[in-house]
């Protein structure tokens, strides 16, 4: 990666209609990979980017996927995750995603839409997503814990 590689900084209302305007009709039924780097600044991408390359190789406050609409004339955010295996963020980065998102005036739900639930374990290392509150390795079956463990910087 160089310098400058990435998603597309959005810093206004106007940067994400020009940006969404360039994408492609099946682009938007799908939803867009997103990051918040290190500076609160949110970034977006097509979805099949990868997180860490639409971060430009750098650590995040938040990272996910975001879908929008169209209301009142105006873009807002109607599903947003924090769906990153490249970064595992925690469902608290909610608050950064949100500072993001208002920082460029987009309308947005209360939180993530769909929240992703994601452990290392500490027995093999494996990076695994809970589901239905089973905190059980998927991979060696060993305890996962409670609390979020994915130190990558999101």
């Amino acid at each position: 990666m160089r310098p400058g590689d990435g998603g597309r900084r959005m810093t206004s209302a106007s940067d994400v209609d020009g940006w969404i305007v360039e994408q492609s009709a099946a682009e938007l039924t799908e939803p867009f990979t997103f990051v918040v780097g290190m500076d609160g600044v949110l970034r977006l991408a097509p979805r099949r980017s990868e997180h860490v390359a639409c971060a430009g190789g750098d650590m995040v406050l938040a990272a996910g996927e975001t879908g929008f609409t169209r209301e009142a004339g105006r873009w807002i955010v109607r599903e947003v995750s924090n769906q990153s295996t490249g970064y595992c963020p925690d469902v608290s980065s909610w608050t950064e995603a949100a500072r993001a998102l208002d920082a460029v005036g987009l309308g947005r739900p209360s939180g993530f839409t769909h929240e992703v639930v994601f452990r290392r374990c500490p027995d093999c290392q494996e990076h695994n997503i809970v589901r239905e509150d089973d905190f059980v390795c998927v991979f060696c079956g060993g305890d996962l814990p409670t609390a979020w463990n994915v130190d990558h910087g999101a």
